[in-house]
């Protein structure tokens, strides 16, 4: 709901604070008096672009700010938290134009830029211009408005979570059937790596070992040469050191006694003699041990010799690198198989959804399609009351071949003008007075179920008057009551409706000329709709059939 309304240096308005009414606004005033510029300012906050000229005072900046109520409006609220601005009861939307024509915007302090603004603006207000193109000729609205009828809306909820599950199961599905294809084109390379691997058969560590071994095996003479020398001398030689070890000990465990240090000289004699009989007797088992193998040393270089050829292969260097290439293979290789029944369980889980959303669309365009004559007929009933008795509304509702977020309709509103049965889509033949009259009846339709923004009438009655403006004012009221609605017009049946009159004129000081704006109290009103009735100086019928106006 738009509360406030404050321009400062706006072409002819040099400054205007306007408190609106949350019901049905009207604002009258003489031809030229300002009611445009007025409609003009309140475009700069909805996002339109600035015309420099619009200045009245070069040497300072022009405002335009309007404070909302937003009350529970959700889309509203969702906007602000999406781009990261304050959501807060009272929204306060600003627009400045400096001296050189620049133009800054702001949305509770906050600066914005005109994209944004529009955006927002558009949940907020919605201006009907005679000449504007409106919302209207768009699917989006025409759909909501059946929709709305329908009162479907916990079916449309349900209906759009199952597509959007379905939309996600079938992208998941399209994924799983694009990595089978490129599992497809690697399997038999990686069939071939994996066989070579496995042929190989190597167990852990065996290329290391086998290197070692092969080193040991390929000097086996020079092993067993320096073990059968090292025996010999310990055990066997002219001297052995065992038996050398062993006489000294005899010799000094004789004298253990005389001395004090000679008993632990003794038995570290003792001690050598033990380790180097060990030693002695452990250089003979791995001299019994070390055999050469010529067989043996050419299995070892075969094994070798095949393992180092896959090491440089796959560009690895331990045998623990080649068996992890090859679990890797092995899982490749198996998820070949196992994507063929991830590809089954989601194919399953995909139409189940798509079951699901079919029905659910199909009870959707069932819904839609009841609504379809009743709308024509209450929207063509009002059509004639609002002056239009030959214009008709066809909606037609034409099946999809593919689920759409919506459902499987694609909605489109006709319209013939001039019973010639002749029906064209809204946007092309309906103009602009007809336009707006046309969206007056089917958003008073539909008002209770919609989540309507403000609307705002700019002179939609024109080319009317008597009892097509009446019931143009009668529709306003009631659409009014669930809803702020603001109607500029020069209609006096269309003002007597009103639960707020402003009065647009023009104050005359010298050679300045300003635009104004004031509420109208009760006797203004009557006044001022006498006036629109019968002229600058009403007559007292004038006068009558305005008081009877204002108070039916």
């Amino acid at each position: 709901m738009l509360k406030k309304l404050f321009i400062q240096n706006y072409a002819i308005i040099d400054e205007i604070e306007i408190d609106f009414s949350q019901k049905l606004n009207i604002i009258t005033g003489e031809t030229g008096a300002g009611k445009s510029i007025l409609m003009g300012a309140l475009s700069l906050i909805l996002g339109d672009r600035i015309d420099a000229s619009v200045l009245q005072s070069r040497d300072k900046k022009c405002y335009v700010e309007g404070t909302f109520e937003i009350g529970e409006k959700k889309a509203v609220k969702a906007f602000l938290r999406d781009q990261d601005l304050d959501v807060e009861e009272e929204l306060v939307i600003r627009r400045e134009i400096g001296s050189n024509g620049k133009s800054r915007a702001f949305v509770n302090d906050t600066p914005v830029n005109l994209e944004q603004l529009r955006q927002l603006s558009s949940k907020l207000v919605d201006l009907h211009r005679q000449f504007d193109t409106l919302e209207l000729g768009e699917s989006d609205f025409q759909r909501q408005v059946l929709d709305a009828l329908a009162g479907h809306a916990d079916v449309l909820q349900q209906y759009q979570g199952a597509y959007t599950q379905w939309q996600k199961a079938h992208q998941e599905l399209t994924q799983l059937q694009q990595q089978k294809d490129q599992f497809t084109k690697e399997y038999d390379y990686n069939k071939f790596l994996f066989d070579e691997l496995h042929d190989a058969a190597l167990k852990e560590n065996e290329l290391e070992e086998a290197d070692a071994t092969l080193k040991l095996l390929s000097n086996t003479e020079g092993i067993k040469s320096a073990l059968g020398k090292a025996a010999y001398e310990l055990s066997e030689g002219e001297s052995p050191m065992v038996q050398q070890l062993k006489t000294l000990f005899n010799q000094l465990s004789a004298f253990s006694d005389n001395h004090p240090g000679m008993q632990a000289l003794v038995q570290r004699l003792l001690s050598a003699q033990i380790e180097l009989q060990d030693i002695a007797d452990e250089v003979e088992r791995i001299n019994d041990q070390v055999q050469y193998d010529p067989q043996k040393i050419e299995q070892l270089n075969d094994r070798i010799s095949t393992g180092y050829k896959l090491l440089k292969k796959h560009g690895v260097h331990t045998t623990q690198e080649l068996l992890a290439i090859k679990d890797t293979l092995e899982q490749k290789l198996q998820a070949v198989l196992n994507i063929d029944e991830a590809i089954q369980t989601k194919e399953k889980a995909a139409q189940q959804l798509l079951q699901k959303a079919t029905e659910l669309a199909t009870k959707l365009t069932a819904n839609r399609v009841k609504q379809v004559k009743p709308l024509q007929d209450k929207v063509n009933k009002l059509l004639a009351q609002v002056g239009m008795p030959n214009a008709r509304l066809q909606v037609e509702v034409t099946p999809l071949a593919n689920l759409q977020i919506t459902g499987l309709d694609d909605i489109e509103f006709l319209f013939d003008a001039n019973k010639s049965n002749r029906f064209e889509p809204i946007r092309k033949v309906a103009s602009g007075g007809e336009l707006s009259r046309l969206m007056l009846c089917i958003k008073s339709l539909v008002a209770q179920s919609l989540d309507l923004p403000t609307l705002i009438f700019d002179e939609i009655d024109t080319g009317i008057s008597g009892e097509a403006a009446k019931q143009v004012g009668i529709i306003m009221k009631d659409l009014a009551r669930k809803r702020q609605v603001f109607s500029i017009t020069h209609q006096p049946q269309i003002a007597g409706k009103a639960d707020a009159h402003y009065f647009v004129y023009k104050d005359i000081k010298g050679n300045s000329i300003k635009t104004n704006i004031k509420l109208l109290s009760q006797e203004e009103r009557i006044t001022a709709i006498a006036k629109m009735l019968s002229g600058e100086k009403p007559t007292a019928a004038a006068l009558e059939n305005a008081r009877e106006m204002v108070m039916n």
